[in-house]
C-alpha cells in the first residue's frame, strides 16, 4: 500500500528497529494518521489488516502481529514501494521474532504470486497496489515461485496478502469501530518475550 502524501518527515522518530513494544506502539500511533490510500490511514490499514487475521487465525497471533506491522517500512521511508518490506522486517525482526519478519518481508512477493498463479487476482488489487505491481516485479520467476512454494508458511503469507486487500475500507463505512493500537500490547509482548 503506498502513501499519498507524507504527513511528516519519513524518518521524524522512527528507529532503524523497534526495542520495545511501548516504541513500536507509539511510533505506530504517532505516524498513524499519515495518509495512506482509499481514503484511509496508516493506522486504519494496519488495524483492519490485523483484526482480519486475529478472527481469520485466532491461533496464530505471529500472523496477526505480521498483519498489524506489515507497512511498518513505510514509516522508514514514505517512496519504498519495492523496499518497504525489508525495511519492516528489519524493524520487527529483533523484536517481534523470526516468523513475523519472513511474513512482513514477503507479503509483497505473495501479491506477486497470487498474480502469477490466478490471472483473477489482479483485478482485486486497489489502483494504487496494481501500479505498485509493476515496481516491485510484477509476476515471480520460476525461481522466485518455487523458493515461496517451498516455504512451509506460504498459506500464512497468502492470508496476510489477501488480509492487507481487504484492509482498506475506511473507518467511517465499517459496521463497529476497529479496536485500537493499544489493544494489540498483550500480543505483541507475549511475541516479545518469545
Amino acid at each position: 500500500m503506498r502513501p499519498v502524501t507524507p504527513a511528516t518527515p519519513a524518518t521524524a522518530g522512527v528507529p532503524e528497529r523497534f526495542s520495545s513494544v511501548g516504541q513500536l506502539l507509539a511510533v505506530m500511533d504517532a505516524h498513524g494518521d499519515w495518509p495512506e490510500e482509499d481514503g484511509l490511514t496508516f493506522r486504519e490499514h494496519a488495524l483492519q489488516c490485523g483484526e482480519a487475521l486475529a478472527l481469520a487465525r485466532p491461533d496464530d497471533p505471529e500472523l496477526q502481529a505480521a498483519g498489524l506491522v506489515h507497512d511498518v517500512g513505510y514509516l522508514l521511508d514514505h517512496d519504498a514501494d519495492e523496499t518497504h518490506p525489508a525495511l519492516g522486517a528489519r524493524m520487527v525482526g529483533n523484536l517481534l521474532g523470526e516468523r513475523v519478519a519472513w511474513l512482513v518481508r514477503h507479503h509483497v512477493a505473495a501479491k506477486r504470486y497470487l498474480v502469477t498463479v490466478d490471472r483473477a487476482y489482479r483485478d482485486v488489487l486497489s489502483t494504487v497496489s496494481a501500479r505498485n505491481l509493476a515496481l516491485q516485479g510484477d509476476v515471480l520467476s520460476g525461481e522466485e515461485r518455487a523458493a515461496l512454494e517451498a516455504s512451509p508458511d506460504l498459506d500464512a503469507v497468502l492470508a496476510l496478502r489477501r488480509a492487507d486487500d481487504a484492509a482498506k475500507v475506511p473507518d467511517a463505512q465499517l459496521p463497529h469501530p476497529t479496536p485500537g493500537l493499544d489493544t494489540w500490547r498483550p500480543v505483541l509482548e507475549r511475541l516479545a518475550r518469545g
